[in-house]
């Protein structure tokens, strides 16, 4: 069998695994890309990260739900721990690199979905601030001055939280017109995003999980660009 189909093979029990929440089949399908001295990066983007958004399509049609996803999720993060220290600067090429402060927004304890964003933000390259879960809205501020961040990722999972983004925004734009503010959560849509301020959003079918899955196609599209 040839380099190619090996890699072939490999990179869809990558993604199967993923689907099928088997955890089991990641691990071995990972640890048999570092055997073979194939890609890292391109193990996690085409194998992991495209059976994630398989996941998201099957959660968009109701064939999977929260349980499910939270699953799929855990078999990404087992494949992620064995892949993403083999990763080199060279895979990551052109992608654009920079740092990211992350975090979901006061009063608010969610934090599956900042998570993976946070993993996949780490395997493209970025430098990520992790300020966790349940932020004071200006420890973002502060944190973004720290650092001279290019962008801040806010999340929210609940209405009464997701008012507190809007203040966010402004104090950070007051200091900092240039900062790229990300939001995601399930309260939001884009017409509050923008209404907020913000230079993009998440856009989520009902829960965390899933924005990471749209973040996570972006990533991929800028990657095979």
């Amino acid at each position: 069998m040839g380099k190619e189909e090996i890699r072939d093979g490999l990179l869809k029990d990558l993604s199967d695994g993923v689907v099928d929440y088997d955890e089991d089949k990641v691990r071995e399908a990972s640890q048999k890309v570092l055997d073979e001295g194939l890609n890292a990066y391109d193990a996690v983007m085409n194998g992991l990260a495209l059976g994630m958004e398989i996941v998201g399509d099957l959660y968009d049609k109701q064939e999977y739900f929260v349980p499910e996803l939270l699953l799929c999720a855990d078999a990404l993060y087992a494949g992620l721990d064995i892949l993403k220290p083999h990763i080199n600067a060279e895979d990551l090429g052109d992608s654009p690199k920079g740092q990211v402060v992350i975090g979901t927004v006061q009063g608010d304890v969610h934090d599956i979905g900042k998570n993976i964003i946070k993993m996949m933000f780490e395997v493209a390259g970025f430098t990520v601030n992790d300020l966790g879960r349940d932020v004071p809205l200006e420890k973002f501020v502060e944190e973004q001055l720290r650092t001279d961040a290019e962008i801040v990722a806010l999340s929210a999972m609940m209405t009464t939280t997701m008012m507190g983004m809007k203040k966010v925004v402004q104090l950070i734009k007051e200091k900092n017109p240039n900062v790229a503010i990300m939001l995601g959560g399930a309260p939001l849509t884009k017409d509050t995003a923008d209404l907020f301020g913000a230079d993009g959003y998440a856009d989520s079918a009902g829960n965390a999980v899933q924005e990471a899955i749209k973040m996570i196609s972006r990533l991929r599209e800028i990657q095979n660009r």
